[in-house]
């Protein structure tokens, strides 16, 4: 493996039961770089982040951090691969007790052995890194959606991963929050030579954003490729993903009888 791939997905299978999640799925993400991986609702992405951070275990397949494999089954290994991963949660996730200065805290104090002094240093730091210094004594339900979502990504990025996942950031959001976030995601990254990973079905953000982008549908990797060239594929599922359009080979019901069938009247 080269030594510029940070994380390796490597034919991939996982699900649950007779249901098959992902199948035969290999991805690679450039160390330092931005990817998206892109698809419908359902399509297994944030399946993905869940394999990666090793809460579920692969089926067949494998998955490195930085060549060290992601072992659900070996704790201790895993448990200091996750130091190096961040993760913002769709919704934040934010402890709605605490102040957003405590929320942002709570990883040093968890994770290291830090004097609160400089904890104090690095959570203003992180807080003015997302443009909300000022509010560090408010509590998460005295704030707007969109900077609750930069108070947790301040709180993931509070450890300094190497790999920062992001799953659905701009869901919910405002045009001006989803483009201050998307700002913020790429500044970060470039700032903190970190690698970081976007779950979305928001086109147009993660095409102004990202390096590189995977499209997933029914649990297989369809296309991949930079933003210009997955805008100039033929592909008819690629096009139809990317200019949001109704026909196409992805349809909207998902398999069932015929409905003539469930109301009992005749074809």
């Amino acid at each position: 493996m080269s030594s510029d791939i940070f994380l390796d997905i490597d034919r991939v299978t996982f699900g649950y039961d007779e249901r098959v999640i992902l199948s035969d799925v290999s991805l690679q993400f450039q160390r330092g770089s931005v990817t998206a991986i892109m698809g419908g609702s359902g399509c297994g992405k944030t399946t993905l982040l869940r394999l990666i951070g090793g809460t579920v275990k692969p089926q067949h397949g494998r998955i490195t951090l930085d060549g060290q494999p992601i072992d659900p089954d070996n704790r201790d290994a895993l448990y200091g691969l996750r130091r190096r991963i961040g993760m913002l949660f769709q919704f934040g996730a934010l402890f709605t007790d605490l102040t957003l200065f405590e929320n942002v805290a709570f990883p040093l104090r968890e994770h290291t052995k830090l004097p609160e002094a400089m904890i104090r240093d690095i959570v203003v730091m992180k807080l003015h890194a997302v443009g909300l210094r000022g509010a560090a004594e408010l509590k998460p339900n005295e704030i707007s959606g969109g900077m609750a979502r930069r108070v947790a990504l301040a709180r993931t990025i509070a450890l300094d991963p190497e790999l920062i996942m992001y799953d659905e950031p701009f869901a919910g959001l405002d045009p001006i929050s989803l483009g201050v976030a998307a700002n913020l995601i790429r500044r970060l990254n470039d700032a903190t030579g970190a690698t970081s990973l976007i779950v979305s079905h928001d086109v147009h953000e993660c095409f102004l954003i990202c390096d590189y982008a995977y499209l997933i549908s029914s649990g297989r990797v369809v296309a991949h490729g930079t933003p210009d060239q997955l805008r100039d594929s033929n592909e008819p599922e690629v096009r139809q993903f990317i200019r949001g359009e109704a026909d196409g080979p992805v349809r909207f019901h998902y398999p069932a009888p015929p409905v003539e069938q469930d109301f009992g009247v005749p074809a």
